[in-house]
Formats: C-alpha cells, structure tokens, sequence
C-alpha cells in the first residue's frame, strides 16, 4: 500500500518570550505540504483546550521526534497582511543552514526579544466638568477639609490639563487620590504609551544638501533601477576616498525610500560613529530616525523595535544588531564602512553582516548599498567579477583635498637615540599646527598601557594564570588581564627564576597621552579608547568636546579614525602603523592598509590642507606605502596576488571549526577525532585540513582554545563538509562537552 510521506512542522508559539528554543511539532495537512515553509505563519491548536493561536514555522522535516498519533494539525496558513517578524524567522532558518547555528541561535540573533521590561507610559490628568460645576464641587471638597483634592482642582480649574508629573511631585497627590476623583467624574486620567528615546536632541529638519555630480550621478542610477528585481538582489558598492561624500549619497537614497513610504536601514561598525551619523540623518529626517546599539537598556532597545514594527520609525542606525529591525516595508540596506571586521560576529551564529543584509534584500526585495574608501578584497572582487553594481567617488567635494603623507622610520629614530612614540618629524609638524590654533589626531591601534612586564634575566613575560595571554601593565601599578578581567600587583621578584630583573615593555594609548602632556604642556588632550568610554554617553561625550574644540588633540585606538568629520583637523599621526602587520591572520595586511587609509583620511576634510606622519619599522612593506598613497588598486593587485597562490578568500574558501572546552587533553582528542574524519571527507574532493591546532589566544577564562580549517576553492564544497561535520558531532556523544562553532571565511 503506497502512503504519502507525512511532513511536520517545527513551530514556535510565542515569539517575545526569551525561550525561543522551546519549539512544538506540529503535522502539516495534505492541502498545505507545498505551502508550509520556514518563516510562513500558522494558526495552530494549543494547549489542553486547542485554543487557535499564532505561530511560526521555524523548520519542516519527514520526522517528528513525538509519537505520530498525538500530533496535532496545523489549522491554517495566515495571509493576513505582511508580518515582519515572520521574515525574520525565514531568515533565522536561511543562517541556520549557512552558518552551521542551532535554530535556537538564529532565532536570538535575530528576533527583538522582548525582556521583561515595564512599559512607560505618559499620563495628563484632565478636568471634566465645567468651570461652574467645578467651582461647586470645589466648595463641596472645602467643607469636608479635602485639601489634597482641593489643591488639584484648583490646579485643574486655572489649566485644564496637566502632566501626572507636575500633579505628583509638585502638587503631592497619589494615584489613589486622583482615581478617587475620577469615579465621581471630576477628572479623567489619560495614558499613553511612551516609548524610550536614547537621543538627546531636538529634530532641525535641513534642506537637502546640494549633491555634486558624481554623487548626483550614482543616487540617479541607483533610484531609476528601484523597481528592477535580479536572482541576485541589488547590490551596489561605492567605492570612494575618505571625505568624497559617501554620506550624502546615502541620505538622497534613503529620502528616495521614504518618498516610496519605504524604510531603511542604516549599518555603521562602531558605537562611537552613532553621533555624527545620527547628528546628519536626524537634520534630514527628524524624529522618524532611531537608533539600536549594545549600550542602551533592555527598555529603550525594546521601544525602538517596537517603533519600527508599527511603521513609527523610517531609518534605523546602528551596529550589526540593527540588521534585524523588524520594518514592514523595507527599501534599503545601507553599510557603511563595509570592510569593517566589526561586522562579523564573534559568537554563534558567526555570521557576516553583508552576507545576511543580502539575504534579507532579496527576501523583502530590498537595495543593498555598501560604502568604503577601503573595500573588503571580498567585495571589491565580487564588484570586479560583476556581481556588485560598482561606483567610484575619487575626488573630495569643493576644495577639500587628500592630505599630504609622510613615511617615518622609527628603525632610524631608535639609531638616533630617540626611543619615545613621538618621532622629532611628529614633533615639529605637531608645534606648528598647534601655533596655527588647529587640531591634531593622533592614533595608535592599542588601548591603555597595553604593554607587558617580562624578566630581562630568563626572557618569560608575566602572563595571566588563567588566559595565554601577557598581563598589561596600568598605570596604577598593577596588571590586569583584558580577557577575564584578573589583576595583580607587579611582583619583586620573577616567578620563573627568581630574578629581580624585571621591567615593563609599554606602548598604548594612555602612555601617548602622558607624554604628549609632557611634550606640549599648554595643548588640552583628550583620549578615546575602551577604557574612557565605558560609560552610555562617553563617546558623545569626548566627540563633542573635540568637535567643539574643547580639546588640541585626541588620542585613541581605532575608534577614533573611522568616519568622523573634524574640519579643524589638519594632523594625523599615525604612531605604530606596523602593529597589526604582525597577526596571525591572513588578512593582516588587508587590516593594515585599512587602518592607515582611514586614519589618514581624518586630516584636511575642509579648506584646509593636511598632514598625516605614518610612523613604522617596516617603511618599504606594501601595504604601508599604498596606504600613504591612498592607492587601493596598487594594494588589491598585489594583495590578491598572495591570496590567489596561497587560496586565501576571495580567490578561494575557508571555514574555521573552532573548539573550545575545560579539559585540555579531552579537547586535544577530540579535535583529532574531528580532524581526521574531516580529512577523510575532504580527501576525494581535494579539500585542504589544517589542525587541529591552538587558537592565538590558547585558554580564555580556563578554557582552552583549537581550531581546525578547512580550504577549498568551492564554497558549496566546504559547506557539504561542515554539514557532515555536524552530523558526526550530533551522533558521537564523546563531544558533549566540546563547544564547536563554525565560522565561514570566506
């Protein structure tokens, strides 16, 4: 007898709640087998009366893990009208499957959660009688001594309404005196919902700035392709030098959406760029701009979201998280500084920003913009390849032009005797902008101290007990570990050998700061790094300052060299451009050209010229002299050389197994289970298996660290392999207590 194959359904009842992995299986009915898919929303039966509820279907599988006969039915298919969160759900299944994720880890990712947050609400108090009937049961309250009652309706009778505020703390009546009012009809209690705003500004809608061109040119083209749908989605790139006005093209494309009654959102990589970004989207679109970043509270994420799901919202800013704002009607993607390793996240699912905004585009028909001076080797590839619509911007606008630049060996400053981070060419140019009452950023790519403590006798340098990392040395005397946050004081004597030859190896931001205080006593400093801006306001807080010319000179890591517009910045220093160079990642010469690229192109962004010194040990490598250059296409050509002969993205693929776990004997064997059957896997198909081996951080808070990859030249291969990866570690129970993650890097 031929029976048709039952399929099942996995749904998800509510989608607020924090338990997004509790999941019920549910049968799909003949009639809707085509229908049912991940992401679709259903009416199910639930509960012990099959109460018709609301759900989502988060995977379909031939298999229910219940026993058949009790499996319910699902009830119908909603067509209701357009559900945002239904999408979301849809594009939590499309990771699952790219990224090697649980659903459960998708579904966190990208579903705005709500916690258990009370709702704030605005309530008025309002008189509802007349002034005559007012005036008697005024004198009614006075002749039983109601004084409280009588203080709010003599408030009441001289403005009619009044915020619960002003009723509260400056009239001293409680809620249950008022309510009291209420019920014999002196006064009703408004409320409405009050949502959380994490600005602190006042909308001044601009006219539109006047676009040059170029920028005319690239947001004409891209508007009048709006209503074009490819396989591939509309994906675009512009390719344009620091200061060329990415910006405003951005803006025009946005206000293109907005006409539309369209939505947009807005991917920036760092908090500390919220400021100005926000500063120049709200003067063009007022309050219906928000932002979502890590630092604010569970209440003002959650309100945003909620804006945006009720259409009260038209452009959302913000870090990765505001990838997933849940629009009814999105138009536009926009990422910019698109290279930025920001983008990729570091926890599971490791997924990469652009690679899900295009995914999302193509689900909700969508544009997706990106914008760099310094495009990732991956997209600028897929550009040259034409997968991405590819634009260029190579000049500033009006007079502003690109900074001169200057190499400087710090090889020969050390032979002259010279040892401090300052080099005397750094020196003299930094006198002179500051006579000339201008402004100077000066960067280096570590925090703090950042230095370590090691013993000049046997060579060891103190490292934390409980991460493979060196202790950094503060200025308070002691060293702090910046994984697990573990400190102590420097010891007499070296734990090793017993020497008391121990000193301290220091270059970072705070030690900068004390020596240009040194150097140029009479300039205020300013510095920006993770250590000065804990706090939710601190970034503004120092960019306004600066921007306000409160301060000569700023001092900060990376932070401070991506996107910012200062027009009285006419000196870069860029203090170790090499630091990076020396990581061990493939990509480190790609970071490193980045770095001093957008570090670089802070200086002379108005009428004024600018000067940026670039100091290094390793002046001829060629990453740091096309950076001076600004020559990208110099770098990719040479870059893409060494990627190609070594089958590095984009010219091949990778993805990275990372396993950590307590036990680091159990973790080494069970590693060298997982890698040798990925070999055998990989073996007929000719894909390369490196590892097991440490990660460069061996242990973070006890627990230790390996990494197994593996190369290819087809990415559908290796993805082939993790899937088989997977299904080995699912059925081995050895692996329990392993955590593996994969990362695709491609």
């Amino acid at each position: 007898m031929n029976t048709e194959e039952k399929r099942y359904a996995d749904v998800i009842i509510d989608i607020s709640s924090d338990k997004l992995d509790r999941v019920f299986s549910y049968h799909i009915p003949e009639n809707m087998k085509d229908s049912v898919a991940p992401g679709s929303v259903v009416t199910v039966p639930f509960g012990k009366g099959d109460r018709c509820v609301r759900g989502y279907v988060t995977g379909v599988s031939s298999a229910t893990l219940y026993d058949p006969d009790k499996v319910k039915d699902i009830a119908g298919i909603l067509t209701d009208g357009f559900d945002p969160k239904a999408n979301l759900v849809g594009l939590a299944a499309w990771m699952r499957e790219r990224y090697g994720c649980t659903m459960a880890q998708a579904l966190r990712t990208v579903l705005p959660v709500k916690r258990s947050v009370q709702e704030k609400e605005k309530k008025t108090i309002a008189l509802s009688l007349s002034q005559d009937d007012a005036s008697a049961a005024l004198r009614e309250m006075r002749k039983k001594h109601q004084n409280a009652r009588c203080r709010l309706l003599e408030a009441l009778m001289a403005e009619p309404q009044l915020p619960w505020e002003i009723v509260r703390d400056k009239l001293h009546i409680t809620l249950a005196q008022a309510r009291a009012m209420e019920e014999r009809g002196i006064l009703k209690i408004l409320s409405e919902r009050e949502y959380r705003s994490p600005r602190a500004m006042q909308a001044q809608n601009d006219q539109p700035v006047t676009l040059t061109e170029q920028q005319r040119e690239i947001a004409d083209t891209i508007i009048s392709e709006w209503d074009r749908e490819t396989a591939d989605g509309l994906q675009y790139l512009i390719h344009g030098i620091t200061g060329s006005g990415k910006t405003e093209v951005y803006i025009e494309l946005i206000a293109e959406a907005v006409r539309r009654h369209q939505q947009a959102i807005v991917l920036i990589p760092e908090i500390a760029l919220t400021y100005q970004t926000l500063m120049r989207f709200y003067r063009r679109f007022g309050d219906r701009v928000s932002l979502i970043h890590s630092r604010l509270s569970a209440g003002e994420r959650y309100d945003q979201f909620e804006r945006a799901s009720r259409g009260e919202v038209d452009v959302m800013i913000g870090p990765r998280s505001a990838l997933f704002t849940p629009f009814p009607n999105l138009g536009i993607i926009v990422i910019d500084e698109e290279h930025e390793p920001a983008y990729i996240s570091e926890g599971s699912p490791g997924y990469h920003a652009s690679e899900v905004a295009l995914e999302r585009a193509k689900r909700e028909k969508a544009r997706l913009v990106m914008g760099s001076a310094t495009p990732s080797l991956q997209t600028y590839y897929a550009a040259r390849n034409g997968f991405v619509r590819l634009f260029t911007l190579p000049q500033r606008p009006g007079s502003a032009r690109l900074p001169e630049t200057e190499i400087v060996d710090l090889r020969e400053e050390m032979r002259e005797g010279n040892g401090t981070l300052i080099s005397r060419r750094l020196r003299e140019e930094m006198e002179q902008t500051l006579s000339r009452g201008e402004q100077i950023m000066l960067f280096i790519n570590r925090r703090g101290y950042a230095g370590f403590v090691s013993c000049r006798s046997c060579g060891k340098a103190l490292k934390c007990p409980h991460c493979d990392v060196s202790l950094s040395l503060h200025n308070n005397g002691r060293m702090m570990c910046h994984y697990c946050g573990y400190s102590e004081p420097v010891p007499k004597i070296c734990p090793s050998c017993g020497s008391g030859f121990l000193r301290s190896f220091r270059a970072g931001t705070q030690q900068i700061e004390e020596e240009t205080a040194k150097l140029f006593p009479q300039a205020k400093v300013l510095r920006m790094d993770m250590d000065t801006t804990r706090g939710k306001d601190e970034h503004t807080a120092i960019l306004s300052a600066f921007s306000g010319h409160e301060a000569d000179i700023l001092i900060g890591t990376q932070m401070i060299v991506k996107g910012h517009d200062f027009p009285d910045v006419t000196l870069v220093g860029i203090l170790a451009a090499d630091l990076s160079l020396n990581a061990p990642d493939y990509r480190s010469a790609e970071r490193t050209f980045q770095l001093i690229t957008q570090a670089a192109g802070r200086a002379g962004r108005a009428d004024k010229p600018g000067k940026v010194i670039i100091q290094t040990y390793d002046p001829e490598h060629y990453s740091i002299q096309c950076g001076a250059a600004q020559d990208y296409e110099s770098f990719y050509e040479q870059e893409m050389g060494f990627r190609s002969l070594a089958g590095y993205p984009p010219a091949g693929g990778i993805i990275a197994v990372r396993c950590s776990g307590p036990d680091q004997e159990y973790l080494e064997k069970a590693c060298g289970y997982l890698g040798a059957f990925a070999r055998r896997l990989g073996g007929r198909c000719m894909v390369s298996v490196l590892g097991p081996a440490d990660e460069p951080i061996a242990k973070i808070q006890d627990t230790y660290r390996k990494v197994i990859y593996l190369k290819h030249g087809d990415m559908n291969v290796l993805t082939h392999i993790r899937e088989k990866l997977e299904q080995y570690v699912e059925i081995n129970e050895g692996f329990r207590t392993i955590t593996i993650r994969y990362e695709n890097l491609a």
